[in-house]
């Protein structure tokens, strides 16, 4: 079983519930149940107070299970920790009438829930208050931000969806090109194709996630254990709401606004999101740093083979130092 040692404390076993986290349900709003995982913080016990608190959220079609070991790590470092599902992935539902398609009605459901949990969460929690996503959880941070629904110290994300990759064509066209795809057939349909077993991982899709084998091997090791965390190709409706989702962000003055601190960690070899309208955000942003990362680092920046993944650990604990320091006293 692959297992990572960290810089202090015993290995992190990451095809296990860590002991100190627990398993919970949080209700959107309006009822729907998502699943969420929490550390209490302050790892060493005794007196001491937690570090602050992170909320992490996910990628698309992505469960919390697949950052156990960042999670675990923060937790190790004294922060109170968080992960949660999006509502219609992993174990908190299905959107698209089957058991493997990723859907939703619009992106601003998503938002809608950020700022619900965002609320509660930070009512419960203490301080400073981190906010961290990986690549659709990115794009959905960013909108709340846009929108004045949340207000974090400080934001990290990884690999973030403020673009997705694709044809060098206007966002404009590509966007036309998906509602058109929504109109000549089911729009509940699966955007591209799977495997040829359904449920299976595809061939090749490791390459565009991950050099490091054994991280990838612990994604199917969890869709074994927890078959509810299976989920396969996004929806038409899903593809072209994402499309207007970031046409949001491209409105000009949308991201100008935003003061918080932001880290995004990008990488130039990102077969999936578009690498570029990172680095353009980057820049437009009032109060955000960028890591570049080359050929080194796929997709999954987080779930990378060591060499990778310590040194985005490493920037994301010197970001914080610098801007969600520990509340004194």
């Amino acid at each position: 079983m692959p297992l990572n040692q960290p810089a202090t404390g015993a290995a992190i076993d990451r095809r296990v519930i860590p002991p100190d986290a627990s398993e919970t349900i949080w209700h959107a709003p309006d009822g729907h149940a998502v699943r969420r995982i929490d550390w209490p913080g302050a790892a060493t016990g005794g007196d001491a107070q937690p570090r602050g608190s992170i909320l992490f959220l996910p990628g698309r079609g992505d469960a919390y299970e697949k950052y156990l070991e960042c999670l675990e790590q923060w937790h190790r470092a004294g922060w109170r920790v968080t992960g949660a599902d999006w509502r219609g992935q992993a174990g908190s539902g299905r959107l698209a009438g089957d058991e493997v398609t990723g859907h939703i009605s619009d992106f601003n459901v998503w938002v809608d829930d950020l700022a619900a949990l965002w609320a509660d969460w930070t009512a419960h929690t203490p301080g400073p208050h981190v906010l961290g996503a990986h690549s659709m959880g990115g794009q959905i941070v960013m909108r709340a931000l846009v929108d004045n629904r949340i207000a974090p110290d400080a934001v990290f994300l990884s690999a973030p969806m403020l673009g997705m990759a694709g044809p060098p064509l206007p966002i404009p066209m590509l966007h036309g090109v998906a509602q058109v795809m929504t109109k000549v057939g089911d729009p509940l349909r699966q955007a591209w194709k799977w495997s040829e077993k359904p449920g299976q991982l595809p061939v090749g899709r490791a390459t565009l996630l991950t050099h490091d084998k054994d991280r990838y091997a612990d994604e199917a090791w969890w869709r074994e254990a927890r078959p509810e965390l299976v989920m396969g190709p996004a929806s038409w409706h899903w593809v072209e709401r994402a499309y207007a989702s970031w046409r949001e962000l491209e409105e000009p003055g949308a991201l100008e606004k935003v003061k918080t601190p932001i880290l995004i960690a990008s990488t130039k070899a990102d077969k999936l999101v578009s690498h570029d309208a990172n680095v353009r955000s980057a820049g437009r942003l009032p109060n955000a740093e960028l890591m570049e990362l080359g050929d080194e680092a796929a997709h999954e920046i987080l779930r990378e083979v060591d060499a990778v993944r310590d040194r985005v650990m490493a920037k994301i604990a010197d970001f914080l130092d610098k801007n969600a320091p520990p509340v004194s006293g």
